[in-house]
């Protein structure tokens, strides 16, 4: 099963590059950024469960955080759509509030959560200001290997519209994710330094720190 259990996070998150000589600053960066992740992820109700969090570089990742859906989707609320986004924008937010930095760890992030808020904006209906419309007409560009290409078919002003409701879509995600971590810092801490001893924790091991911690804030009080 061991076995197994390898062969299916090489699949899903990437060859592992142990021989990779990472400082001490970027893991201790690398940690917190994942564990924002994480807890964003097990804190938010309604969100996949986490599968694994490595701290143990990947592909071109220098950490990886893999929920696993309990049941096949084929199609997600608006809800849900805010809860990814949040979960994207918690290593961002955890390196603001643990570190008071920011690094460039979290650009591939960035981009998946911009590019996730556009399409909530022109292809799904999701916002308010601009109701239930798609923009931008997709067309097939059948002798360049059917690639997708998109056309502007809306005003300038539309397009203002667009990118504002874009923005105030990310930022709200990441203040959501901002929100569960600073409430939740003594998690933060505690998963960080989980992270930076083991390097990779399953979601058992998540699950069993998180009431450790919550357990000793109760005898605290």
């Amino acid at each position: 099963m061991a076995d197994f259990e390898a062969a299916k996070d090489k699949v899903l998150m990437g060859v592992e590059r142990k021989s990779m000589i990472i400082s001490e600053t970027e893991k201790n960066n690398t940690a917190y950024h994942e564990a924002g992740h994480t807890l964003v992820a097990k804190l938010t109700p309604g969100t996949d469960p986490i599968h694994k969090v490595s701290i143990i570089p990947r592909g071109m990742a220098l950490g990886v955080t893999q929920q696993l859906p309990i049941d096949d989707r084929y199609t997600y609320s608006r809800e849900y759509l805010m809860n990814a986004l949040s979960i994207l924008l918690g290593g961002r937010a955890a390196e603001e509030i643990a570190l008071h930095h920011r690094t460039t760890g979290a650009g591939n992030d960035l981009e998946r959560a911009t590019d996730l808020a556009r399409k909530m904006v022109t292809e799904w209906g999701m916002s308010e200001k601009l109701g239930p419309l798609t923009f931008g007409k997709k067309d097939e560009h059948i002798f360049l290997g059917k690639e997708i290409a998109k056309h502007k078919d809306y005003s300038e002003k539309t397009a203002v519209d667009i990118d504002e409701e874009v923005k105030k879509i990310v930022l709200e995600a990441h203040s959501m994710s901002k929100k569960v971590l600073t409430a939740n810092t003594d998690l933060l801490e505690a998963l960080a330094k989980e992270l930076l001893e083991k390097e990779t924790l399953d979601g058992n091991e998540i699950d069993t720190l998180i009431r450790e911690t919550e357990a000793k804030r109760t005898v605290q009080v």
